[in-house]
């Protein structure tokens, strides 16, 4: 009986492992990852890259300022030309790293904007893999990255931030909404001294307002009405595009929010529903894994427990010589 128990073991765990989907995390990739794209259709350099290591938002920052070029415009030295007018910096909600590859995207438009501005532009740079933090804004952590590599010579004048940006300093001067963007954007174009550059950043995470609740737009909608105002304004600029989607529960994203008005519906409707999302089928494969294990480890006791009831003789008898 004792020997037969690490078989037993063995066999559950085994069969365990083989109902669990290969969809679940794994202990190395307990946190989530989120893409970032950077590119700018205005450097005379060419170049293509992309990053496949999985790194932190400071070190996204890093890599900006040095592969990216970002700093001869946010740490401005007076020997070094200034190639661009504008750095921008849109920070979604809607793109997980494995949304960029899947068959079925979160925001088909939005990936198809990605795709054009990016591959169309002289200078591109991918980042597929971007550790989101639970804890920190993105945006706060990019600005901070991006303040202690520059040091003193980071421009803090020069920086602005919609309303709905996540900062951990009060001092940061903010951009209300869309039309004050705009606004910002051709007012800077025509008091913009000669070598300055400025450095805008716009966290879409939905409005309070009751004008923007009965008619909201899409990321993509507003991401394209960005770039339509930096082209208007006439200003050389550069883009990085970066997803944020991990929120509090006070600003939840918006596949977190259908959820749960999925779930919070109805009783009608809930019970004549008949589809199985990613959660549901989880939760179904271990029940099934379990039940399945429960009933091999009933019939693997049973099989042990007659096979140790059977009784055979200890001696025989020698056979009788004729």
């Amino acid at each position: 009986m004792k020997a037969a128990l690490p078989l037993l073991a063995y066999l559950v765990a085994l069969l365990l492992a083989s109902q669990i989907p290969s969809g679940l995390p794994t202990p190395s990739s307990t946190y989530n990852t989120v893409p970032a794209f950077l590119w700018s259709p205005h450097y005379h350099q060419v170049k293509a890259a992309i990053n496949y290591q999985t790194i932190s938002p400071k070190d996204l920052a890093k890599s900006v300022l040095s592969e990216g070029g970002w700093s001869n415009l946010l740490c401005p030295s007076n020997d070094v030309h200034q190639p661009l007018d504008l750095a921008l910096v849109f920070v979604g909600t809607e793109l997980q790293s494995s949304d960029i590859s899947a068959s079925k995207h979160a925001d088909p438009a939005l990936v198809n904007l990605l795709k054009v501005s990016f591959t169309q532009s002289n200078f591109s740079m991918a980042f597929p893999y971007i550790a989101a933090s639970e804890k920190d804004a993105m945006e706060s952590s990019l600005v901070s990255g991006m303040s202690e590599i520059c040091g003193q010579n980071f421009g803090f004048n020069n920086v602005r931030f919609s309303e709905s940006c996540s900062m951990d300093s009060d001092n940061v001067q903010k951009l209300s909404d869309l039309h004050s963007v705009h606004d910002y954007l051709l007012s800077r174009m025509e008091k913009r001294s000669s070598g300055e550059a400025d450095l805008v950043v716009f966290c879409h995470k939905g409005s309070d307002s009751s004008k923007e609740l009965e008619h909201p737009h899409s990321e993509s909608e507003i991401f394209s009405e960005i770039i339509s105002s930096v082209d208007q304004s006439g200003a050389k600029y550069a883009v990085l595009y970066v997803s944020d989607p991990i929120k509090s529960i006070q600003y939840p994203s918006h596949r977190e929010l259908e959820r749960f008005l999925a779930e919070s519906a109805s009783g009608n409707a809930s019970a004549n529903s008949t589809a199985c999302d990613e959660v549901c089928q989880i939760k179904s494969s271990l029940l099934e894994g379990l039940l399945v294990a429960i009933v091999l480890l009933i019939i693997l006791i049973s099989g042990i427990c007659c096979m140790m009831g059977i009784d055979t003789p200890t001696r025989f008898e020698a056979p009788q010589e004729s």
